[in-house]
């Protein structure tokens, strides 16, 4: 027994080790299962999420009617305004909204309406809608029943708030996002959903029992039980458009509602051409500050009873409240013009019919008083966030400024989607009339402080007012979303938030456009000749059934879009640019005069970019001047040199397929929308690359050194390629002005000099559109003074002894003015542009013994013939123009 007892002893003594670490790890397992049990109960819905079609529970206060107040210290600087703020603004967005804001009235436009939301009266606390509910009572309690983690009663939603959550929190949170049924549960859980629960789960009141987080007085449900109300509102189910043929003899009237932007005059009077007949009407809103597109539009209102301009014009920006503020005000002139319409459809200068316009006549006549909005598709409250529709916005100084956040409305269904519609008469009487009633009134109020408000106005509407059973769930549009391409955050410079847009048509995204042919869809969008021109015409022959067209049609793949007209007063033309085509018009005359015959410019006409088969060609350039004592009207053609050189070829440098530089590059389309490559003091230059893909999987490190006139280093930037095909840009952050004369940017790769590509940044001869002065020429050619130190590139660099002798020109070039600083620029251009072509505008003519053929017998010129932008007479028979 002793032995025994030795035995064991030191077996335990061997193994107490042991014993120790396995009870160690067997109540880490036991504290790890009771934290999961804890965390399951709270934050996850892993087992029930299979259940819901909703995504996953976001752990956030998702507040309906909570109010929150600002607990930013930001002090507002009151010296900076010349008025005293209504209330005491310390909201970190409201702050930096006034301080950034330019004018006084900007200014305090943000402050007064901050102010109204800090007080709560902004906006209405409640609105009530007529969308019939089927007797369904908001708040009327169903009772308390059992909840199963493997089978959730309500599985449409699913959010937490652990310190406002209560019945009337849950119940506006689930009205909001188009429930049923809204359920407490745990005290601070919310689910919504819109099957009612089952009887045979009905427990006693007494088994939830758990007080509410945001009323005391409230019971939220308990462990695995929940309370379950009615939230007053019935399933939405949208409605199925009618794919039957009306009767023959059943015709509709649609007005066509252009919102229109930009230069794009010939891409606009193709789309008018092809959608033009006489049974419909075409309403055109053109952008109040694009003289152009107006003067020049106007003129169809003399030949077409159907078309007209509104004169009540909106300076509008991309997200801003202006943008539903001018669709309302044409719906409110639309009812009170005499034509007699059934449908309102907007479009822009972007869309294109991808069928018959008969086609959407037939479809718009078996589905009247119907309303087609497209709808989100996802979680409402997702959308209300990344929407911003919780935010407070003012629009002002052509900005939407972020300034607070807000509750909405209670007793709203929200939703929203696309800004592009197709709307009854009936209900854009109701959304636009004078006098609208008290839900119309109050969502106008909404939206006026709301981001990309079109694009949940009318669907909002619809879902809470007596015409919510018109409700299609589809804009009749297909939107060429390249997501990883159109969400850059690229409007940041207009709006204090992030927004994506959809890319333009190409032929390689001809795919989506055919499969519209089987589907309720009769437009596309985005389409911009400038970009792709192809595209459009593969879509007219389609629509028309042919290969190729009909007749023979000239500059069938030509496209030219205005950069300058000099009547116009808005937008103002930018300083490079008129600069540049002045320079034109003076190196064309030197270039024809001799020593018997000077011509003389006297004015610039136009500026027209022109482009064959999808590539820039030339910008054209209309002037007047004065040879042998007559008033001719020229038109040349111009274009950059290409200067990029290859340094030490490899097989890197020959994957270059484009290097250069030039400013307005967009990220979306990857171009730079500064076609002629003109860079003032005052652009931002970016390098653009293209390189070819590549067999091997070597990550390629470049520096590009950003060199100024006088050889100094400005700035550094870098730029990664791989082994698949890239196109990009490099950004320099350099301090404006820049100083005018030949620029460089040398690539340099492992202490090599691999490629080079010059560029001119063009000394002004105006500023701010009239011509610059001594003083101004002074302070804006002598440049920045910009340098960044280092010793890794000095040999890539001018010596200091080059650079000391560049400075002192460069120094000497900034008191030009007159004709010494005319001479400079026209030296400049004549190194970076070069003038290839020329005729007479109105008729053959001889100037200096040169004969110059005239404008329209070319192939080039922007006043060539161009049938398919040409508005000629309507076919009597169809009531449409011919296309092809």
């Amino acid at each position: 027994m002793v032995a025994s007892k030795g035995s064991n002893g030191r077996w335990l003594r061997k193994y107490k080790v042991f014993f120790l670490i396995g009870l160690v790890i067997l109540l880490f397992q036991v504290l790890l299962a009771a934290h999961f049990l804890e965390l399951n109960r709270t934050n996850s819905v892993d087992d029930w999420q299979p259940q819901s079609p909703k995504p996953a529970p976001q752990h956030a206060e998702n507040g309906v009617r909570k109010k929150t107040q600002p607990t930013n210290n930001t002090v507002l600087k009151l010296e900076e305004l010349n008025f005293k703020p209504e209330c005491e603004i310390t909201g970190k967005e409201a702050v930096s909204a006034i301080h950034r804001a330019r004018t006084q009235y900007c200014k305090q436009l943000i402050a007064n309406v901050t102010c109204r939301s800090l007080a709560g009266v902004l906006y209405s606390e409640h609105l009530s809608g007529d969308c019939p509910s089927d007797g369904r009572v908001t708040g009327k309690s169903l009772g308390c029943f059992k909840d199963e983690s493997s089978y959730r009663l309500l599985s449409g939603y699913f959010g937490v708030s652990k310190k406002g959550n209560s019945p009337e929190y849950c119940i506006q949170m689930c009205l909001q996002s188009g429930f049923e049924y809204a359920g407490v549960e745990y005290s601070y859980e919310c689910f919504c959903g819109n099957d009612e629960p089952p009887s045979t789960f009905k427990l006693p009141d007494s088994s939830c029992n758990m007080k509410c987080p945001g009323n005391s007085h409230a019971i939220c449900g308990g462990y695995y039980t929940i309370n379950v109300y009615q939230t007053g509102i019935k399933k939405f189910v949208p409605q199925v458009a009618n794919t039957e043929s009306p009767p023959s003899d059943e015709h509709v009237k649609i007005v066509f509602l252009l919102t229109l932007n930009g230069r794009a005059l010939r891409q606009v009077k193709r789309l008018l051409k092809i959608l033009y007949h006489t049974n419909h009407y075409y309403y055109i809103h053109v952008d109040v500050r694009e003289d152009y597109l107006f003067r020049e539009l106007l003129a169809l209102e003399r030949r077409f009873p159907n078309i007209h301009l509104t004169r009540r014009r909106f300076a509008t920006i991309w997200g801003g409240a202006s943008l539903l503020e001018m669709l309302l005000s044409c719906m409110t002139e639309l009812l009170e013009t005499p034509w007699r319409w059934d449908f309102v459809l907007n479009l822009s200068e972007s869309d294109y019919p991808v069928k018959l316009i008969s086609s959407l006549e037939r479809f718009l006549a078996a589905n009247r008083e119907r309303n087609f909005v497209k709808s989100h598709g996802r979680d409402t409250q997702r959308f209300l966030q990344k929407q911003g529709l919780d935010k407070t916005f003012v629009e002002c100084d052509m900005r939407m400024w972020r300034v607070a956040d807000r509750v909405l409305p209670a007793g709203l269904q929200m939703d929203g989607g696309s800004d592009w519609v197709a709307l009854s008469r009936s209900f854009v009487a109701h959304v636009a009339a004078k006098q609208p009633d008290a839900l119309v009134a109050g969502l106008r109020q909404v939206f006026r402080h709301t981001l990309l408000p079109a694009e949940t106005f009318f669907h909002t509407v619809l879902r809470n007012s007596r015409f919510c059973g018109s409700y299609v769930d589809n804009n009749l549009h297909v939107t060429n979303w390249k997501r990883k391409l159109g969400c850059k955050c690229q409007y940041k410079h207009v709006v204090d938030w992030c927004g994506c847009s959809p890319n333009d048509f190409r032929l390689e995204d001809w795919g989506r456009i055919q499969s519209t042919g089987s589907r309720q869809l009769y437009f596309a969008r985005k389409f911009e000749p400038i970009v792709n021109q192809a595209v459009l015409l593969k879509l007219e022959l389609w629509l028309f059934g042919l290969e190729k067209p009909s007749r023979k049609v000239v500059n069938l793949h030509s496209y030219w879009q205005s950069v300058y007209h000099h009547v116009d007063l808005s937008p103002s033309i930018d300083d490079g640019l008129k600069t540049t085509i002045t320079s034109v018009g003076r190196t064309w005359s030197k270039t024809i005069s001799n020593n018997t015959c000077t011509v003389e410019p006297k004015r610039t006409i136009t500026a027209t970019t022109y482009h064959v088969m999808d590539t820039y060609k030339f910008t054209l350039v209309h002037f007047k001047v004065i040879a042998d004592s007559r008033e001719v009207d020229i038109e040349v053609a111009f274009r950059p040199i290409n200067m990029t050189y290859l340094v030490a070829p490899s097989a890197l440098t020959k994957r270059i397929e484009e290097l250069s530089v030039s400013s307005d590059f967009d990220q979306k389309e990857q171009i730079s929308r500064n076609f002629p490559r003109i860079l003032s003091p005052y652009s931002e230059p970016v390098l653009i690359y293209k390189f070819a893909s590549s067999e091997t999987t070597i990550i390629h490190n470049i520096s590009c050194l950003w060199i100024d006139p006088t050889g100094t280093l400005s700035e550094i930037t870098d730029i990664s390629v791989d082994e698949n095909a890239i196109i990009g840009h490099s950004k320099p952050l350099m301090k404006q002005p820049h100083l005018p004369g030949a620029w460089a940017v040398k690539l340099i790769q492992h202490d090599a000099l691999i490629a080079e590509a010059k560029f001119l940044v063009t000394p002004l001869e105006f500023y701010s559109g009239l011509p610059i002065t001594a003083k101004q020429a002074a302070l804006i050619h002598g440049g920045s003074h910009s340098r960044v130190i280092t010793d890794s590139f000095e040999k890539f660099l001018k010596s200091r002894y080059d650079e000391t002798m560049l400075k002192a020109v460069s120094v000497s070039n900034a008191k030009r003015i007159g004709r010494e600083l005319r001479e400079w620029i026209d030296a400049l251009f004549a190194k970076f542009y070069v003038v290839e072509r020329m005729c007479a505008v109105k008729k053959n003519v001889e100037v200096c013994g040169v004969q110059m053929e005239e404008c329209e017998k070319t192939t080039w010129s922007s006043y060539a013939p161009d049938p398919k932008s040409v508005i000629g007479e309507v076919n009597k028979t169809t009531g449409a123009f011919d296309i092809w």
